[in-house]
């Protein structure tokens, strides 16, 4: 069997995606002009944190909750003016849901270089997700 590898994947996901560097993701986010969405599972949220201020809508459920087709659509996840920038840990699950909202049609997405690791790294404030 023939299949491509998670990491060809990504190689070609980054090649049809805007990628932002995170020390420009930082800037966007103090001057408040994106939405920035972390993909990363709950529990990664639970152990690590979160950027402050940023969206939640894990990996598994973005596409259906940014269809307003899908009975799963959630309307009030995304401001629709500002862009959306996604991140994960290291940036490749962020590559792979960028590229899939730009199949979908969306025009106003990126994601962030290095993710979670580099946005911390740029000074962004991480604050703790309680449990529910």
């Amino acid at each position: 069997m023939n299949i491509k590898s998670s990491r060809e994947l990504v190689e070609e996901a980054t090649k049809s995606i805007e990628t932002l560097d995170s020390e420009v993701v930082k800037d966007l986010v103090e001057k408040n002009e994106i939405n920035l969405i972390d993909i990363r599972d709950i529990r990664e949220l639970w152990n690590e944190g979160t950027i402050e201020n940023s969206k939640h809508i894990p990996r598994g459920m973005l596409e259906f909750w940014l269809d307003p087709e899908s009975s799963y659509f959630k309307s009030n996840k995304v401001e629709n003016i500002k862009k959306m920038v996604l991140f994960c840990a290291l940036g490749f699950r962020s590559a792979l849901a960028t590229k899939s909202l730009v199949d979908m049609g969306f025009k106003n997405v990126a994601h962030v270089e290095g993710g979670f690791d580099a946005l911390k790294k740029s000074g962004l404030k991480v604050v703790t997700k309680e449990k529910k």
